[in-house]
């Protein structure tokens, strides 16, 4: 499936979803005694989406920027080719054998890396049951919710179910959720604009990893735009200093966006001069 504007804007915004539940399930992590590094990430974690539609890609991407060995599967071409050429994922193989062998490494020396098998999401889940592969994250919807149990025993043992708060974009009182975009040449002008929300993030730890690393993992279709969740001051802040950027020459390229807070949404324009 090739990405047009409304649908890469669905695939970045729900990646984010599942970035920030996945956030708060190192938080979760960590209060069990496993230590988080100084850069926080989720290496060393085994996270199994579903199918490569809109939903499992937002998956991987948000598992790709927490650092995760994440497990992916479709029996549909197109979409694998999809995320290879997006760089959503970084191998296709044809057999939970060969996944495996590759994950297991990984997780091993906690490094990030995303596997598709080009197969069924029921014939690997199978297989995966069959012989006792139990990831450490399961993406919301990978279990039999006809039997109403866990299929990868998420009720038994110590595996987290990753369900997104959506509710970040419909911010409370105190909460914002920013989104930012340029007109043109992306390659040359996001950088810059990434350097500057990474200095208003000086402290948020997570922030600072989404904003770093969902360049590389979002897809040509996103390059040129960015969104977060963060306090209202911070996103007064990043919105002056990206109008100061554009008005005194170091952004020469128009930035739109929006700023929601409180069930409130404010559009914004920045011109260059």
């Amino acid at each position: 499936m090739t990405l047009n504007s409304a649908s890469a804007d669905s695939l970045l915004l729900e990646a984010y979803h599942f970035y920030s539940a996945l956030t708060q399930t190192a938080t979760h992590l960590n209060s069990s005694g496993k230590a988080l590094e100084a850069e926080p990430n989720l290496g060393g974690n085994l996270l199994y989406t579903r199918e490569m539609d809109v939903h499992g890609c937002a998956t991987v991407i948000a598992g790709n920027v927490a650092g995760c060995a994440t497990l992916a599967a479709t029996a549909n071409s197109a979409a694998q080719k999809q995320a290879i050429r997006e760089g959503t994922v970084d191998f296709v193989v044809t057999s939970l054998d060969e996944a495996l062998r590759i994950l297991k490494n990984e997780v091993r020396k906690k490094a990030t890396v995303a596997v598709c098998v080009g197969l069924a999401p029921s014939d690997i889940e199978r297989e995966m049951l069959e012989r006792g592969v139990l990831p450490d994250l399961v993406a919301k919807g990978a279990w039999d919710e006809n039997r109403g149990a866990a299929k990868f025993g998420v009720d038994a043992r110590e595996v987290r179910c990753i369900q997104p708060d959506r509710s970040q974009a419909f911010p409370d009182r105190n909460g914002a959720f920013l989104d930012w975009r340029i007109a043109q040449a992306s390659i040359r002008w996001m950088s810059k604009l990434d350097a500057i929300a990474l200095e208003c993030f000086r402290s948020d730890v997570w922030a600072r990893r989404w904003i770093r690393l969902s360049p590389r993992y979002c897809g040509r279709s996103a390059q040129g735009q960015r969104l977060l969740h963060c306090d209202q001051e911070e996103a007064a802040t990043i919105l002056d200093r990206l109008e100061g950027a554009v008005r005194n020459g170091a952004i020469g390229t128009e930035i739109s966006g929006s700023l929601r807070t409180g069930g409130e949404t404010k559009v914004f324009r920045f011109f260059p001069a």
